[in-house]
């Protein structure tokens, strides 16, 4: 026996599988760059080369060039990182940030056949593209591969949009029935693009949405919520949301929803194409079918994060306080009936003491406004304190904002 477990022992200084694969990882990367004329990422190298002596697995790249190169050195390149990922057949990876690039056509062409791939040689799910400067050929080519990737998260932050533009970015999000995550911070959205996004989002899967440091304004804002707001109130009118959303049960894959009409869930049991008999009289599902629609969701308003802070949502826009007062309705529709609703970030918006009383409200149909809090250390109101006049509507909705802010800081 103690031979045997002898013989099970890794011979002593041979290298983990990990680490032979990192190895060659880096070596076909190097190679690429120089056949390409591009710098090889320092950031990339010195992730890689962490991981071979930790042997442990990289799953995130990150590309950024760096602040101190002079305009003479070659530029960094996104391209052969995605050629090493489709040589190697890297299937670790699950997020690429890329960081202040200018972006050519070739490469976000090749980062969209890569994402459109799927699973087959694409193993990412997590896309961040901050800073990052794009035409609007590449924008609609990323918007185009967007509707097939396998993508769940995906990060724009600080990228600089044009109307048409996000164009192709929402008409990517429209029926995507796998993307959870939706970032776009300091784009400059203004009013006009507030109803196409409300639009794509209510036929998508999304369930978090930071436009935080935009300037939608009320109007840009009124028509992102007006058609969620909606939908949720079709939805849950018959059993309005009384009572804190359960975390513990998010918004259910499409294939736990028999009761749903999507297209997609009808090919779950078409006739002799999903089960068929066996000659034992027992039923045998066919493989394939769950694997297809593993991680879908169906298209909807799933909503449970929202973040507005800094966007202008006050009453000094052309449309002046009816302007406030609309958005502030349909803000208190979207928290009464939504049953998925639990972090609503509104700071550093002046919605002035009769909104915060509208929304208290709404708020108090909820029983406490913890659920709008995204850390449960930060000071809770209770039921009774909601009833109590001597806390009023301003000040406890304006406590909410304030350990908002000091929540994220």
């Amino acid at each position: 026996m103690p031979r045997e477990k002898e013989g099970n022992r890794k011979t002593k200084g041979a290298p983990l599988p990990i680490v032979t694969t990192l190895q060659k990882f880096l070596k076909t990367y190097e190679k690429h760059c120089a056949q390409t004329q591009t710098s090889v990422c320092p950031a990339i190298k010195r992730d890689l080369k962490t991981s071979i002596n930790n042997e442990q697995i990289l799953s995130k790249f990150v590309l950024v060039r760096p602040d101190d190169s002079p305009p003479s050195i070659l530029p960094v390149s996104l391209e052969p990182l995605l050629m090493t990922v489709q040589d190697e057949c890297y299937m670790l990876g699950r997020e690429i940030s890329i960081w202040g690039l200018q972006l050519s056509n070739p490469e976000v062409a090749r980062l969209a056949s890569l994402l459109e791939s799927k699973g087959h040689t694409c193993p990412f799910t997590t896309l961040k593209l901050m800073d990052c400067r794009m035409d609007a050929w590449s924008l609609g080519r990323l918007g185009t591969a967007l509707q097939f990737s396998t993508l769940r998260s995906l990060v724009l932050d600080y990228c600089k949009f044009g109307n048409e533009e996000i164009e192709s970015i929402f008409s990517g999000l429209e029926n995507n029935q796998r993307l959870r995550d939706l970032s776009l911070r300091f784009c400059g959205l203004g009013p006009q693009s507030g109803p196409r996004l409300g639009s794509a989002v209510c036929r998508s899967a999304v369930r978090e949405l930071h436009l935080d440091g935009n300037y939608l304004q009320c109007s840009g804002a009124l028509g992102l919520l007006r058609p969620i707001a909606e939908y949720v109130e079709m939805q849950g009118k018959d059993q309005p949301a009384t009572a804190p959303p359960d975390t513990r049960n998010p918004p259910q894959p499409l294939q736990a929803r028999q009761r749903a009409s999507s297209a997609l869930n009808q090919i779950r049991k078409p006739s002799g194409a999903v089960t068929v008999k066996t000659t034992s009289g027992k039923k045998k599902r066919k493989k394939g079918i769950k694997k297809k629609i593993k991680d879908l969701t169906e298209a909807g308003s799933w909503l449970v994060k929202l973040y507005l802070a800094d966007n202008g949502i006050d009453g000094k826009g052309k449309e002046g306080e009816n302007s406030l007062l609309e958005f502030t309705q349909i803000l208190t529709r979207l928290i009464r009936y939504s049953t998925h609703l639990q972090e609503l970030d509104l700071g550093n918006n002046v919605l002035g003491e009769a909104a915060a009383a509208d929304i208290l409200e709404a708020l108090r149909a909820r029983k406490t406004v913890s659920i709008l809090l995204p850390n449960p250390t930060c000071k809770d109101f209770t039921r009774e304190q909601l009833e109590d006049s001597s806390n009023s509507p301003h000040k406890i909705l304006m406590c909410f904002l304030d350990h908002q802010r000091t929540v994220k800081e």
